[in-house]
């Protein structure tokens, strides 16, 4: 796809406020796919001309969560490129320059209503049911009437003269849209006191950085006869090169209660799935399903398969319901995609944030998370369950403890019991091995005490290890050892 003969561009531009939520890597993840799927550019940029709210942790948060999920840009913040700078606070300059244009072909004007002034009108507007958009009123003031409200000290926003005509445009997503003109009235792009707004500096940057693709959520639709408006100003003062982007809008993520996901949720928060142990191309493949698919009877898919597939025009326009099980789910998938080299270079940074290995971690600590990683790669959704699983064959012995839920519930009297066969079977063994440690540990308690499997190795598996969740029981005792897993009997006999 392309516009005319120029190549697909498409960006991703968001403003550092808060943390990154999943909407926000939805539209990065669709416009990022739609560029890579036709060969294209993708930009990333930083709207931050709102310094009350933007933060300097927050454009770095963007960043470090862009480059964990992978998504590479071509042009942008941290890598440069011929259209900069790519942070709007450093475009200043640019955007003082283009008002002015506007203001010198007409296309723009000093406004001079106060906000009382505006509320007064916009009231009577709707008392009669008329729209309450601006009324046009300063639209065309003489100098000596500029003069005399500068006079009282009023200072003027700016504001963008829309020409009264309908638009219509096909939307990526939607189909044909169109928005009578009684709908879009005059709107500012500077504020009063000099700041430029997104209506003004959004526009510009995808005109003077060639953006033939804009791909954003369904809560900007009403702003795109702006944008097409500002386009042909755009063509007429020689801003960009006189072309007006496709625009395709997203539909909502729902999250609890069918209401729209907003950065306040807990499940939005994309840094948390970062932490809980959320692969970037596991979280990636959900969020593509929120509102896309590779295929109607396929969930999992790589990213370069998405690459590959991905067609805008089948994205589905309804909201988006997000599924925690689901997400997870997928994640899991993605998790036994891994190799096993892989899978454990994964959880090294997981053992290393919970304390449990050093940093860089050692040849001997690798060596034993490599032999375990395998006794948990199949039931791992999340790489912090695999932490928690495997915490036992890594924990100091002074520090290892017991789930006392788990103690009450497995080492009661009969299960002591238990514990004191399993100590005596194990502690005459002449070698420590997965097949010894089974063979005496079933002839102890199942032939010996006469339990069935289930009841026979639960209090051992919870004296070893901590938990009743653990990894196979006979390979964890091996990867323990023989001298750890007797003391961590003893000691509960004790």
């Amino acid at each position: 796809m392309s516009v005319g003969t120029k190549p697909v561009v498409a960006r991703f531009c968001p403003s550092p406020t808060g943390s990154p939520h999943v909407g926000m890597a939805r539209t990065a993840l669709f416009s990022w796919a739609f560029a890579r799927h036709h060969g294209g550019r993708f930009v990333f940029r930083i709207e931050d001309t709102d310094s009350a709210r933007d933060s300097e942790e927050s454009y770095q948060l963007l960043v470090d969560v862009m480059r964990w999920l992978g998504l590479d840009w071509d042009e942008g913040v941290e890598v440069g490129g011929p259209n900069g700078p790519y942070r709007q606070s450093q475009r200043m300059d640019i955007y003082a320059d283009v008002t002015q244009r506007l203001l010198d072909a007409g296309w723009a004007y000093k406004a001079y209503d106060t906000a009382e002034e505006l509320e007064e009108r916009r009231a009577k507007a709707r008392a009669e049911g008329r729209p309450s958009g601006y009324d046009g009123l300063h639209r065309d003031l003489t100098p000596e009437q500029q003069a005399a409200f500068e006079a009282e000290g009023r200072r003027p926003v700016i504001r963008f003269k829309m020409p009264e005509k309908d638009w219509s445009f096909e939307d990526l997503v939607r189909g044909p849209i169109t928005f009578g003109a009684e709908n879009v009235q005059d709107f500012v792009l500077v504020r009063a006191n000099g700041q430029p707004l997104y209506t003004l500096t959004n526009p510009t940057d995808d005109a003077l950085m060639g953006i033939t693709h804009v791909l954003r959520g369904e809560d900007l639709l009403s702003s795109t006869p702006r944008q097409m408006a500002m386009y042909e100003a755009f063509a007429e003062i020689g801003v960009g090169d006189g072309t007006t982007p496709r625009f395709g809008h997203l539909p909502y993520v729902m999250g609890a209660g069918n209401k729209k996901l907003s950065k306040r949720d807990p499940e939005s928060n994309l840094l948390a799935y970062r932490d809980q142990g959320f692969l970037p191309e596991g979280l990636l493949n959900y969020l593509a399903l929120l509102g896309w698919s590779i295929a109607e009877d396929r969930d999992v898919f790589t990213l370069a398969e998405m690459v590959e597939a991905f067609d805008v025009s089948r994205v589905n326009p309804n909201p988006a319901r997000f599924d925690l099980r689901k997400c997870e789910a997928i994640n899991g998938d993605h998790v036994r995609m891994l190799s096993m080299e892989e899978f454990t270079e994964r959880l090294v940074p997981y053992f290393q944030a919970a304390g449990l290995v050093d940093d860089p971690i050692t040849p001997e600590q690798r060596a034993r998370l490599a032999a375990a990683a395998p006794l948990v790669h199949e039931r791992t959704n999340l790489l912090t369950e695999a932490v928690d699983m495997l915490r036992f064959l890594f924990v100091a012995d002074e520090a290892f403890t017991i789930d006392e839920s788990d103690r009450a519930k497995q080492l009661d009297e009969n299960g002591l019991q238990v514990v004191r066969a399993a100590h005596e079977a194990l502690v005459g063994l002449d070698s420590w091995t997965t097949p010894q440690i089974e063979g005496a540990l079933r002839a102890a308690l199942v032939e010996g005490l006469g339990l069935k499997p289930r009841f026979a190795f639960g209090p051992v598996r919870v004296a070893v290890t901590g938990s009743r969740v653990s990894p196979p029981l006979f390979e964890s005792l091996e990867l323990l050892g023989r001298e750890t897993s007797l003391a961590r009997l003893a000691a509960v006999l004790d």
